[in-house]
């Protein structure tokens, strides 16, 4: 099977991001969101990271004309082309969210369409349960989506050796480095990043340093190039507690409770740079 039309559904940070790759590199984007305005700010944001581009010398203005062209966008999920053969999720990092949104999903289009998550945490194998196990995978990319290379390649328990071939040759075409990855809670780069992020929260919350001088330590002694409060603020704060909130659940350990000082900055409403308040102020 060979991938021409991609659906990408979720037109945030990873969707507006996972369309700009595939668009660049020729395949037909269809974007989806739920309400216009994100996806004209979904489509604001792959010119703008597309001009950065330019501007680098990576692609030609040819390039960043045709990508734009190759992209389509809808609010209408009952209008998605019933010629895609592959749908790539980035919504919310919700599992009942993702649930209904592949039960939708599995109505509409063709049989031999492959569905795949960008989920961080969330099991392949359940969000696969009620649709097509076998042509079910996790395709975890990187933010920001152009520029990192790794994309995590997770098996759910009946992902078939065929489907997994094509994505992880899928990943290589559009020029990242893919890493087969099996289901369980937080995958290889969630379970590793995201409890040291807690940590580091931990650090804060008992006043072991100040925020500044944790990253600062991180940075400097570990060779990070961003520290774990101001790449906590990057994710986003609501996404490291819907992930350590997975952990916890899925390993029923409680080296992977949330830090309360996480919980109670998301509560607030201070969820990093995207509300302009996190560890850090973003104004």
């Amino acid at each position: 099977m060979q991938i021409k039309n991609v659906t990408v559904i979720g037109a945030g940070t990873m969707g507006s991001g996972i369309a700009h790759v595939f668009a660049l590199h020729n395949y037909s984007v269809f974007l989806i969101d739920t309400d216009q305005t994100f996806l004209e700010r979904g489509i604001k944001t792959i010119s703008s990271n597309l001009d950065r581009q330019l501007k680098k010398g990576i692609i030609t203005s040819d390039q960043k004309e045709a990508a734009l062209t190759n992209i389509n966008t809808t609010t209408k999920i009952e209008s998605l082309q019933n010629d895609t053969d592959l749908v790539i999720e980035a919504i919310v990092e919700n599992k009942t969210a993702k649930l209904s949104l592949y039960s939708q999903l599995n109505k509409i289009v063709n049989d031999k369409c492959i569905f795949a998550s960008n989920t961080s945490s969330i099991s392949i194998t359940e969000l696969a349960t009620h649709t097509r196990p076998d042509r079910f995978i996790g395709m975890h990319f990187m933010n920001p989506v152009p520029m990192m290379q790794l994309v995590e390649i997770i098996r759910g328990y009946a992902t078939s050796d065929a489907t997994y071939e094509i994505i992880r040759q899928l990943a290589i075409d559009l020029g990242k480095t893919p890493v087969e990855v099996f289901d369980y809670p937080g995958f290889v780069a969630n379970r590793i990043l995201i409890p040291m992020i807690n940590e580091a929260i931990f650090a804060l919350y008992e006043g072991v340093a100040s925020a500044q001088d944790i990253d600062t330590v991180m940075k400097l002694g570990m060779n990070h190039p961003m520290g774990p409060l101001a790449l906590a603020d990057f994710i986003g704060l609501d996404v490291c507690l819907a992930i350590m909130e997975v952990l916890y659940e899925g390993f029923n350990d409680s080296k992977y409770r949330p830090c309360p000082l996480l919980k109670k900055m998301v509560a607030a409403g201070k969820l990093g740079r995207k509300t302009k308040m996190g560890f850090f102020n973003y104004e």
